[in-house]
Formats: structure tokens, C-alpha cells, sequence
């Protein structure tokens, strides 16, 4: 069989989905976490194609789809938001030749620092990593609950919420944000988020001074949330779980660094830590004591 690796199309994202939600299944199955992923529209896939079609890649054997990777670039950073590989076809190099592809993608960006979130059981993946320089630097744990559960542990949130909105005024506060956390900005990432009717976005307001901000999904998922200083984040996590909590969603969920004052308050609602990830990058960047992101994805 002769492997083609090649660049996606728009109309190939939704295919490509199926095969990574396959891929993480068999993966999470083989270490006892069951089916975690489904097969979801890929409107982010798609605005990281749109963005950039340099980070978006498909491995073709005979014609059939058996890999597919995606990264994106935000200044300096390089981020691999998906390389997955169908089960059956693992451990033939196909993983290799997709990360080839979409590190060529960091160097023509001129992105000086590499990161990615995987799942911590994937070893062998993460093997891979290290050895193109990215090293394991900050545990992640998805964190949920039954919103019902978190209802009763809920505490009256000592800041103040105001709208996002995508005008130059907010989104300069929000690259501000973001360059103080994570040494970049994401400005193409919020009018992103400020686009999906499913998502609200809001600043966290102490007093006069805004000194966050987060984003909380109708699925009631939390995130991504940033604060400019770590002595914040307790209240910031608590006016997010606060969000999410008068929203309909059944079930509320958040994804947590393990350097994080979050994670004893999760632990405290009863949230259960339900799947361990890490985020690993070449240099030990941003500050992952108040960040929380929004999935492995988006990061």
C-alpha cells in the first residue's frame, strides 16, 4: 500500500472527525476509560483550515483515510491540536510523517515555542513528542459533576460578570490577558469563541478592575478562563462554576493543571477527575496557575 500524505480539505474535516473519535475510543478503551468521544461537527477544524491550511493534514492509503493531524499558530506559539491515526493502522510511521508535516507548519510560521495536550496513558505517543523536543510539563485532569450536585455546594461568587463583547476596546483587554498568562495572543481565538451562539463569554470584574475572563459552553463546559494574577483564580473558578451552574446543562465540566489552586476546589464540589491529560511543550511557558483551558484542542 503507498501512504499519501496530503493537504485537507474543508469538505474531508468531517470524515477526518469520525476517525479521530475511533482513534481516542480505541485508545481510551485499551486503558479502561471506555468510549469518550463522539464524532462532533468540525466548526473549529474548519476555522483552524480557513486561518491557516499550512496546519491541516490528511494521510491517504490507497485512497482511504488513516490519519490526520491539525496545528495552529499564535505568535511564537505552535500548537498540535490533533495527530491521530486509525487504530488499525498504527505503528507504521503514519503518526511520524503527519507530525513531519505540521512541524513544517511551526517552522515556516516562525513559531520558536511547541505545545500540545495529550492523554497522560499515551505513552507511546508521547515518546514520540520528546523525542522532537516537547517534554512533559503540567498534569491536566477533566474534572465533572451533575450540576444538581454542584447547585448545593454552590457559594455566592465574590466578582463581578460583564459580557465580552468584539469590540477593539475588549479585545485589546483580552490580549492583554492573554500575553500576561500565556506570553501570546489569541485575539483570532476569542472572535472565534465571541462567534458561537453556544458559548458565553465574560470579563471577571473585581470592583473597577477587570482581572480575567471566561467562557462558559451550554453543554455546561467551562473554559478557556484566564486570570492576570494566581491569588485570583479561586474566585475566578468559583464565579465560572457559578456560570455554569444557573445555566440547563445537565452535567458540568472543566479541564484543570494540576498547578492549579482549582483543583482542590473542584475536589471540594465533589467534582470527579474523570480523564488524566498533560500538556507538554519545548520550553516550560505560560502560566498554567491561571489558565484553564478549553479542551486539548483549543487549548
Amino acid at each position: 500500500m503507498s501512504l499519501v500524505v496530503r493537504p485537507a480539505h474543508v469538505d474531508e474535516l468531517a470524515h477526518a472527525e469520525e476517525l479521530v473519535a475511533r482513534s481516542i475510543n480505541d485508545l481510551a478503551g485499551r486503558h479502561g476509560f471506555g468510549s469518550i468521544a463522539t464524532s462532533r461537527p468540525p466548526d473549529f477544524q474548519a476555522f483552524c483550515l480557513r486561518d491557516d491550511p499550512r496546519g491541516v493534514w490528511l494521510a491517504e492509503e490507497d485512497g482511504e483515510m488513516v490519519g490526520f493531524a491539525l496545528s495552529w499558530v499564535c505568535g511564537r506559539l505552535w500548537f498540535l491540536a490533533e495527530l491521530f491515526v486509525a487504530p488499525d493502522r498504527q505503528g507504521l510511521g503514519i503518526g511520524n510523517e503527519l507530525l513531519d508535516r505540521t512541524l513544517q507548519h511551526a517552522r515556516q510560521a516562525g513559531a520558536t515555542e511547541k505545545s500540545l495536550i495529550t492523554f497522560a496513558f499515551n505513552v507511546v505517543s508521547q515518546g514520540l513528542y520528546v523525542r522532537h523536543g516537547l517534554l512533559p510539563r503540567v498534569p491536566l485532569h477533566l474534572c465533572s459533576a451533575e450540576r444538581e450536585a454542584l447547585a448545593y455546594h454552590a457559594q455566592a461568587p465574590a466578582l463581578q460578570t460583564t459580557p465580552i463583547r468584539t469590540t477593539a476596546a475588549d479585545l485589546e483587554l483580552l490580549r492583554q490577558i492573554d500575553v500576561a498568562t500565556l506570553g501570546v495572543s489569541r485575539e483570532k481565538h476569542h472572535r472565534y469563541l465571541q462567534g458561537d451562539s453556544r458559548m458565553e463569554g465574560v470579563f471577571l470584574q473585581d470592583g473597577d478592575e477587570r482581572i480575567g475572563y471566561a467562557y462558559v459552553a451550554a453543554t455546561g463546559h467551562i473554559g478557556p478562563l484566564a486570570v492576570r494574577h494566581g491569588h485570583a483564580m479561586p474566585h475566578a473558578f468559583r464565579a465560572a462554576l457559578a456560570m455554569a451552574v444557573a445555566g440547563n446543562a445537565m452535567q458540568i465540566s472543566v479541564f484543570v493543571p494540576g498547578t492549579s489552586d482549582a483543583l482542590a476546589i473542584a475536589a471540594s464540589q465533589g467534582m470527579r477527575f474523570t480523564l488524566p491529560m498533560v500538556l507538554m511543550s519545548t520550553h516550560d511557558c505560560g502560566g498554567w496557575t491561571r489558565y484553564l483551558p478549553r479542551n486539548p484542542g483549543f487549548m
